[in-house]
């Protein structure tokens, strides 16, 4: 090979082959490229184990001006998004809340649940103790903190943080998991006993506020109906509890006739009293005279045609959907339709009398939650307060 001048140059521990020739010189086999500097630095950023004495490379500033650019972009997207969402109105926001709480209350410790109930007592004597159940607890249930699963904690509270107390509290007469209000108590079997055979006699007075998709016509009356549980077939199949009623209108449609009552069906009655009525909702009184399963909930949805509010399952009789509610009940509540499975059961149980085990006669007012105030408040519902409560 006819090769020309070769210049080497020796400096800072680096050795550069400058060869200038006339001919074309051919690679030897097996010998590498000559790379430029910054391309030497390049290759050995980009390969995947490095030099083991070679430093981690600096974040250039180019790289940080892009990080900076992307996440700018990302933050106004993010707000973008948000000013084309519809605003929450003040109802979804209350109910949003209503459900974050309750769904608190049924996870958390069995001592935040016990002084939380501690911190709602009504009424408490050495036989009984009266308190504010809050909607979505559950008396009982499995798999939730459930007021029956704190109650060795309170009886602690109530006697003073003892290490050992002999006293219990025994559920008496049970409220349902989405209502709230009164909730009694037993400090003994024997009180366990002798409270159920006042109510099996009708001598324990409850009574419910509830608000209703409706006004019941007449005004006040007596729903004496058994109600008995049912398969409601469909593509959801599930039970209800429905009327099973003793008198039937007759063939030619002036009269009525007696029908065999069923066996299984029990007897179910209910007082009620309208208290307010307001765009096509009331306030109302109810007062069980029996403890059949939702006996209230049926008397007001099937025989008087006025579901409870926020009542889902009796609203429909063939299916599982959310309770649909006329445009201006919607209008009021700041709601739309396919918000309205959010709205919880308006079922409170207001006041509880009943004869003292051993004193004077025991009776005792609850206040109402505040989701129920300022649903009457939306309604323009007369507060009970300012009704006459006999």
């Amino acid at each position: 090979m006819n090769c020309g001048k070769a210049v080497a140059v020796l400096g800072d521990q680096m050795f550069f082959l400058l060869v200038k020739s006339r001919t074309i010189c051919r690679r030897l086999p097996g010998t590498a490229p000559v790379l430029s500097r910054s391309q030497h630095t390049a290759a050995e950023r980009d390969s995947p184990g490095g030099s083991d004495t070679a430093e981690k490379p600096r974040l250039r500033a180019i790289d940080l001006a892009r990080k900076i650019r992307q996440e700018k972009a990302k933050t106004q997207s993010e707000t973008r998004t948000q000013d084309r969402d519809p605003p929450v109105s003040g109802s979804q926001q209350r109910v949003t809340e209503l459900k974050r709480f309750t769904a608190q209350l049924q996870n958390v410790h069995p001592n935040v649940l016990a002084k939380h109930l501690h911190r709602t007592l009504l009424y408490r004597d050495k036989d009984v103790v009266i308190l504010n159940k809050p909607y979505g607890v559950p008396v009982r249930e499995s798999g939730v903190t459930t007021v029956t699963s704190v109650l060795p904690v309170l009886c602690k509270m109530l006697d003073g943080l003892k290490t050992k107390t002999d006293t219990e509290l025994l559920p008496c007469l049970g409220l349902e998991k989405d209502s709230s209000g009164a909730l009694l108590l037993a400090r003994s079997e024997a009180v366990l006993e002798h409270i159920l055979s006042l109510s099996r006699s009708n001598q324990v007075e409850r009574k419910y506020w509830v608000i209703t998709v409706g006004v019941p016509v007449p005004s006040e009356g007596l729903i004496d109906i058994p109600v008995i549980e049912r398969e409601v077939t469909g593509p959801k199949p599930h039970f209800k509890m429905t009327l099973s009623p003793l008198f039937r209108m007759n063939e030619a449609g002036d009269g009525m006739t007696k029908v065999r009552s069923h066996r299984q069906a029990h007897a179910a009655a209910t007082k009620y009293r309208v208290l307010d009525s307001s765009y096509g909702c009331s306030l109302v009184e109810l007062q069980p005279l029996t403890g059949v399963k939702h006996q209230m909930r049926v008397h007001m949805a099937y025989a008087l045609a006025c579901p409870i509010l926020g009542d889902h399952k009796y609203s429909h009789w063939s299916k599982l959907a959310p309770q649909k509610l006329p445009d201006r009940v919607l209008k009021k509540l700041g709601l739309e339709q396919s918000k309205s499975r959010y709205l919880p059961l308006h079922l409170h149980a207001h006041r509880l009398a009943l004869p003292g085990h051993s004193q004077s006669d025991i009776a005792v007012s609850c206040p109402m939650p505040k989701y129920f105030i300022k649903t009457l408040n939306r309604l323009q519902l007369t507060f009970p307060e300012d009704k006459n409560d006999e």
